[in-house]
Order: C-alpha cells, then structure tokens, then sequence
C-alpha cells in the first residue's frame, strides 16, 4: 500500500486514510470487485481514484450525472490528475481528441454516463486500450427497488463479461439490504468483497416538526440559523419548488428553482451558480442533487415527507459533506401522505412494486413519529447499530412528551368504523366534537354513539392522534373514497382494551438551539478566516471551479488554526497536496503573514 499512501499524501494532500478506505483499495489494486456502502462525504471517491492511479491503464467511472462531470474532472485536473470526460456535451472533434488520448494512454481517469457507455462504439473503444478498473457510482441505481432506478444501469452486468480481467468497484451510500442484494447480482458482484463503512453522519442534526405554515416555518429556521449559508430546499412538485424560489428571493435570499420541467440550460445554469457561489439557496424536486459534491452545504430542508427513508437519508447526506455541522430540517403532515399515496396509486408500477413503496412510506411516516432517537432509527433502518442516542437529534435535544391515548385512540377508530370507513380525518373529527354540520345532518352522524363524544380534544388534538394511529399501521388511507380512514387488521387489540398506546404529545414550535449560524470555533479569527476566503474566491472565479475546489472550508480553518507561515509548514496541513502547494501556497502564506503583522 506504500504506493497508495505515496498518492494520497503527495496528490490528495491527506495524512492517512480512513476505515475502510485503505481495505478497499488495497483489494481493488489487487484485482478484485467490491460492493461499497459508505456515507456521504465518506470518502469513496478515493476508494477507485487511488486504484486508478496505480493500476496500469485507465480508470473508467460510470457516473449518472453528466451536469457533475465537469466540476469532478476539474478537481482532479488541479491536483495534477490526467482526467476527463465523454457524455454528449462534447461536439465531435472534442470527444475525438478525448478518445485519442485514451488509446494513447494519456488518461488516467474517463468519466463517462452509462448511457454513452453502453453503446457498441465506446465498447469497442475500450477494448482498444488498457483499462484499471470500472468505477460504478451511485449504484443503487441498478435497483429497481431504490429510489434513483436508471434502466441504463441494468446493462453494466456486461461489464463482467466482456472485461473479465478488469476489477469493478460498485458505490452507493444508501442501500438497505433488499437493494444491496440486487445491486451485488445484477452487477455480479457475489465474489468480490463487500465492504459497509457504515450509515452514520454525525455532524448532521436530524429534525422534525408537524407542518403548520411550512413557509413561515421555513422562513423562521433560515433567518434565525442560516441566513447567508447554502443549502437545498426540497419539495413535492415542480409547481411548489418555482413558488417557494421566488418567495424566498422577495424575503431576500438568493434562491433558485430546480426542477425537470425547466429548459435544460436553465437547470444547467442553476447548478453551476449553486456549486460556484456561496450562499446559494437551490428550491427543487427529487431531480436535484444525485451526485452534488458540494462540501458546505449547511443544510437540508424537505417542505414535503419523502417518499421513502432511502430517499430521506440521500437528500439529507447532501448536508454537510465538509464533517461540519449541519442541520436536515423538515415538516410535515397528514396531508403529505394521502398526496404521496394517491402518486404510487396513480404510477405505473406492478402491484408488488406499489405494495413495496407503501410499505416504505409506510416506514418513512412511523420515523417521523417515534420518540426515540431519530439517529438511531435511522441508522437500524439499515441494518446499522448506534449504541447509545446519540444527543444530536430533535428528540435528544427535546425529548418527546407522550400521554396514554389509549381511550382517544379507541374514540377514534369506533369513529371510523361507525361512519363506515368511508370518511376523512376532517369529518370524523367533527362527530367526534359533536360538530352542526351540513355534513353531520345528511348522514346522520349525529345519532351515532360517538357523537360529541371527543369535546376533550381540540380540532388538533385529534389531527395528531389520527396521523400516530395513521403512522403506527392502526389506520390506513383508503385513496379510492378520496382519502378515508380504514381500520387494520392491527388494532383490534387496543378496541378490545388488551392493548395500551402512549401518544406523542404535539409540542408548539420552539426555537433550537442555533448550531451552523456561524459555523467557526471560538479561537479562529474572524478576519484572517474572510481574508483566506477572499484568497479562495479569487482563483476559483479565475478558474471557474467552486471555490472548495481550491481548498475545503476545513482546509482553511486549519489555516487559521496553525498559521502556516512558510511553504513547508502549509505542506503539513490536510487538504493541500504537492500540486496545490506550488500553484497556491505562495498567495495564502502571503494572506496569513500579512494578518500576523498586522
């Protein structure tokens, strides 16, 4: 591995690798396939870039996402890596050029979409010429169970036949197991060795809250944690994502929408600003953010519940890449799920496959609702063990109220039952509170025996043990009677009074503890810190690259830090390889001497 730890010091400007980095590249150098699972920001760029570099030949990434391609060879193109890229951005005579330098072995590093990949010209291409290794990215892609499914994907098993000798290394940070199975046979991957790095994010503080005003919320949590910080806001429709952009542009933040329905050089134009700039705030739909590598981004807003806990985490993992702190903020409702629910009704799916996404909204809606540590729910969903709650969560930090629901829960389902399950939250809470309604009269609810039964309870009250009864498989949605409530097989212990239920108990909106605001330790001058970003900004915008691609937020506290006041005491700093020093070092040592004579 000495020629691995030789690259990553002198390249990529690192001391030492990570667990498990150096066990998968000492066993892709080797030869052999491997499955990676590792968390976003886990540094599994460098588990097929290192390879690469020492294995003969060039290493071909399959990366779906042609938009990123450029930023990423870029990077590399700065640390003095010889990387490029083929999609169908490129005219004739520059993809020509590319291809020549490949048969030459000029290359040490081809970025390539699977779409380009899997037609019978790139193959040939590549049988001209010696190949390291495949890298497959974001390769939960290949299932047909996860949340990204590209059909270009399922055609990479011809890898495996037509390079036999070529080890491939297949990436993703989300899979649970189902999808990791498939992902290993599809790829036929079942002999290489499988390596997960484990889930845990733990500069992310994960938070939830119930959905009153979702704008207003927003508007709160933006303005009092992360006025000037970069982050994405997720939401349901495209509709949705182009209303939020413009409003939060009139309350003075620099927002953009991001949807498929938008012109392709507009979406182009807002990824670049959003990778480039600092401060960009990206409105968008699920389209958005597969592959994004943007390291500050402070954090992650979902005005709408995913559909499923994969889905969640992988957005949510686009928040603090930088091991800084981070927050995943969301709200949510009731209202979310019928939505949700009546999208997977109307898709074109089998039936397995609708039953599989209902049972994964299904877990989505009960994550939201525990009391527990939310870390460590999250991290069981896959198959991955915290030991103790982890004290960076909402429900650490504010430990949920609970109160025995027993009776209102059993008020609530004789309710639904007595109406004949043909009936909405809405209308049974108006029986319940013994509501005048047209509505109540026409059916004559009034002279049912849970009429007026539930005064005890506000209109909300109910609202919340209606979506926990929802949440926890008591109740479903009936999407054909427009969204009634149905009892489940489940609950007929808690109606026979054999079962207890402890409600969570809707706390009104309190402000948490602020976090990312300003994202710098105490004994890191402020000026000196403005004064290396100004530094930073200048080469980016004269290279156009973001500027993390000069040097990552924690590269420069570092700086701040230790006040490297020569050449080779900057050399020591993590982040600043051989390439960087000579092309940088010079104008940052300058910036921090100026500050300590000042």
């Amino acid at each position: 591995m000495s020629n691995a730890q030789d690259i990553l010091q002198s390249v990529f400007g690192f001391q030492s690798f990570r667990p498990p980095q150096d066990q998968i590249i000492d066993s892709v150098i080797a030869g052999d396939d491997a499955m990676v699972i590792m968390p976003t920001g886990g540094g599994k760029s460098l588990c097929y870039q290192i390879p690469s570099l020492v294995r003969e030949g060039c290493g071909v990434v399959v990366s779906p996402l042609i938009a990123l391609m450029q930023d990423q060879v870029n990077a590399l193109k700065l640390l003095g890596v010889r990387a490029a890229f083929l999609n169908s951005t490129l005219d004739a005579s520059a993809a020509a050029e590319i291809e020549a330098d490949l048969r030459g072995g000029a290359l040490d590093l081809l970025y390539i979409a699977p779409e380009r990949l899997n037609q019978n010209r790139t193959i040939a291409l590549l049988q001209s010429t010696t190949i390291s290794l495949f890298a497959i990215d974001e390769a939960h892609c290949v299932s047909q169970w996860g949340h990204d499914f590209r059909a270009d994907y399922l055609q990479l098993s011809m890898l495996a036949e037509l390079f036999p000798e070529v080890p491939r290394i297949a990436l993703t940070a989300t899979a649970d197991e189902r999808t990791r199975g498939e992902i290993i046979t599809r790829l036929g991957l079942e002999h290489g060795g499988h390596f997960i790095a484990g889930f845990d994010r733990p500069n992310i503080r994960y938070r939830i809250a119930l959905k009153h005003n979702a704008k207003t919320q927003l508007l709160k949590f933006l303005k009092e944690e992360h006025p000037r910080d970069a982050g994405i806001v997720y939401c349901l429709s495209r509709k949705k994502t182009e209303e939020i952009a413009h409003w939060l542009t009139l309350q003075g933040f620099n927002a953009l929408p991001y949807h498929a329905g938008l012109p392709t050089q507009t979406r182009a134009t807002h990824q670049a600003r959003f990778l480039r700039e600092e401060g960009v705030i990206v409105v968008a739909t699920i389209a958005f953010g597969m592959g994004i590598d943007k390291p500050d981004v402070r954090f992650v807003a979902h005005l709408d519940l995913p559909k499923t806990v994969e889905s969640y985490y992988q957005e949510t993992g686009r928040a603090g890449r930088d091991g800084m702190p981070a927050d995943a903020w969301m709200v949510y409702g009731l209202q979310d799920v019928i939505k949700l629910r009546q999208m997977m009704a109307t898709s074109e799916g089998s039936e397995e496959h609708k039953r599989a996404e209902q049972h994964r909204l299904n877990a989505m809606l009960g994550f939201c609702e525990i009391t527990s540590c939310r870390r460590q729910a999250l991290l069981a969903y896959f198959d991955d063990h915290l030991p103790n709650p982890c004290g960076n969560c909402d429900t650490c930090l504010e430990p949920a109220d609970t109160w025995d629901g027993t009776e209102s829960a059993r008020m609530a389902l004789s309710t639904a039952y007595l109406t004949g399950q043909r009936f909405g939250v809405n209308h049974l809470i108006d029986v319940l509170r013994g509501s005048e309604g047209e509505k109540i009269f026409q059916f004559e609810h009034h002279k049912i025996s849970v009429y007026g039964i539930g005064k005890a309870l506000s209109n909300d009250q109910w609202r919340s043990v209606f979506r926990q009864l929802v949440a926890r498989g008591f109740l479903s949605v009936d999407l054909e009677r427009f969204g009634a409530l149905r009892l489940e097989e489940r609950c007929r212990p808690l109606l026979r009074g054999e079962e207890k239920i402890e409600l969570r108990r809707d706390l009104k909106q309190k402000t948490t503890k602020r976090q990312t605001r300003t994202p710098l330790p105490n004994d890191i001058d402020v000026a000196l810190w403005e004064a290396l970003r100004d530094c930073r900004r200048g080469f980016a915008e004269e290279q156009n690259v973001p500027p993390y691609v000069i040097f990552h937020d924690s590269t420069l506290q570092e700086m701040c830090v230790l006040l490297p006041s020569t050449l080779e005491r900057l050399a020591e700093i993590s982040g600043v390889g051989e390439r960087k020093l000579e092309k940088y070092g010079p104008a940052f040592v300058s910036v921090i001497n100026q500050h300590l004579v000042s």
